[in-house]
């Protein structure tokens, strides 16, 4: 599955000089200082795998050796740069490796993860064909109720699960995958290799939501976090349909970038 970011900045006024602004890790004491180089340092070693949960405060600072109050302010640092996450009542967590993709650039999930160094990983739930409902053919520009292949697959960085992804595929268009092992595979390259369609873009739209009790389990998280839902029509060199998409991402693993453009009216 794969979607099309963009890459949302502004600008409203100048930055103030260097020497006017103090970053929060600058102006932080000693002790603090020290928890956060410690703790850096394990996260970059991968002591705790992204997405697990921290020891408790209590080991944590006798782990680096500082008082529980450096200890916090020490992961609100870390958690400003996004390497770690607080839920309440439950503690500290790694930051799950983010996906994201350069501004207006349709690249698959494998494609973004090997560029970031990351494994993209995928598991099969399930693949079958069934007729295509009223929306889907309506989307896919075919009649109703001809035959599509759905394959709904978990999607993971270096197996930590991040994407339930769900695609459907006209069939006359991809029967070289009703039966090709699709795991920890690119389905654009697939599709590409077996079938000789390549996909060329796509309009996509995205949307926050909570997770559902499935999609928690599926994904490891509580139901009920957050998740971003992306979903998309993707098409051919020839501006034909090709695929119907939706992913259900982590809210702690996908940032949408877009590059907004003010209009000339």
């Amino acid at each position: 599955m794969t979607v099309t970011t963009h890459d949302a900045t502004a600008s409203p006024s100048a930055p103030a000089p260097a020497s006017a602004v103090s970053s929060p890790a600058a102006t932080a004491g000693p002790a603090v200082q020290l928890a956060r180089r410690a703790l850096g340092q394990l996260l970059d070693r991968r002591v705790w795998a992204p997405g697990s949960q921290l020891p408790g405060e209590r080991a944590l600072a006798q782990r680096v050796g500082v008082s529980r109050s450096s200890l916090r302010q020490a992961l609100a640092l870390l958690e400003d740069e996004g390497r770690v996450h607080s839920s309440p009542q439950r503690g500290w967590f790694v930051a799950t490796d983010v996906v994201s993709e350069p501004p207006s650039v349709l690249k698959s999930f494998t494609d973004i993860a090997r560029a970031r160094g990351l494994t993209a990983t995928a598991r099969l739930l399930r693949r079958e064909v069934r007729p295509a409902g009223y929306e889907e053919s309506a989307r896919l520009r075919i009649a109703p109720a001809a035959e599509v292949l759905e394959i709904v697959r978990v999607r993971g960085l270096d197996d930590v699960p991040v994407c339930l992804d769900t695609t459907v595929l006209v069939r006359s268009r991809a029967r070289a995958l009703e039966g090709a092992d699709l795991t920890d595979r690119s389905l654009f390259a697939e599709l590409e290799a077996r079938a000789g369609v390549r996909v060329m873009h796509s309009t996509y739209t995205a949307r926050a939501d909570g997770a559902q009790p499935l999609e928690a389990e599926l994904l490891r998280v509580p139901p009920g976090t957050p998740v971003l839902v992306g979903e998309e029509v993707t098409y051919d060199q020839n501006d034909t349909p090709v695929l119907l998409g939706r992913a259900v991402y982590r809210g702690d693993a996908y940032r949408l970038e877009a590059t907004l453009h003010r209009s000339s009216d």
